[in-house]
């Protein structure tokens, strides 16, 4: 599971606990990516506290792991490298499942390498109840396993708004990454 994590949030984790208990993984892995090809750098925290933040929000749940895979490779972070990284890593004896929104992968055509990268992963997008998947090309829709997630209308985008302007973030996250965000003071100027 990739994602900017800027911050991670409940949203993120029923997703892939849905994930791991719908399509019975082993484990989830997330991936903080240090420079996503979508967004400015200086529209995102430091990778570092990005990476601690999901460490943090993950660390009481035993099938997930956090990898700094993208952190520590520099330039943009692109899903194929970590993909064919990941399949290298395991001796392509794994069948991977890439969890992302339904939204980003409606975008999957902007994807740099994204042929390649289908045909070497299973998608699973996250959507939230109500989403209209008539967006979807005919050709995904026969490439990605749907799940419905009724936690996704948290957004990292509202919690970032949320701290900056003062408001209650409690319970839209796990306690340790707010606990993290207040110490750092996170978000406060953006």
């Amino acid at each position: 599971m990739g994602g900017v994590f800027d911050p991670i949030h409940c949203g993120h984790l029923f997703t892939a606990e849905e994930a791991r208990v719908e399509f019975k993984l082993d484990k989830v892995i997330f991936v903080p990516c240090r420079q996503p090809a979508h967004k400015r750098e200086n529209d995102i925290s430091a990778p570092e506290d990005r990476y601690l933040m999901t460490v943090l929000a993950t660390s009481n749940n035993q099938f997930f792991e956090v990898s700094k895979v993208e952190l520590n490779r520099p330039g943009l972070s692109y899903s194929i490298d970590t993909v064919k990284e990941f399949l290298k890593k395991y001796n392509h004896r794994v069948k991977i499942f890439f969890i992302t929104g339904a939204d980003a992968f409606l975008e999957v055509d902007s994807w740099y390498k994204s042929e390649e990268l289908i045909k070497l992963c299973q998608f699973v997008a996250a959507t939230r109840p109500g989403y209209d998947l008539n967006k979807l090309d005919e050709k995904f829709k026969k490439i990605i396993k749907i799940m419905e997630i009724p936690a996704l209308s948290i957004s990292s985008t509202d919690i970032r708004r949320r701290v900056r302007e003062g408001k209650n973030i409690k319970y839209l996250l796990p306690q340790e990454v707010e606990e993290y965000i207040y110490k750092k003071g996170l978000y406060r100027k953006m």
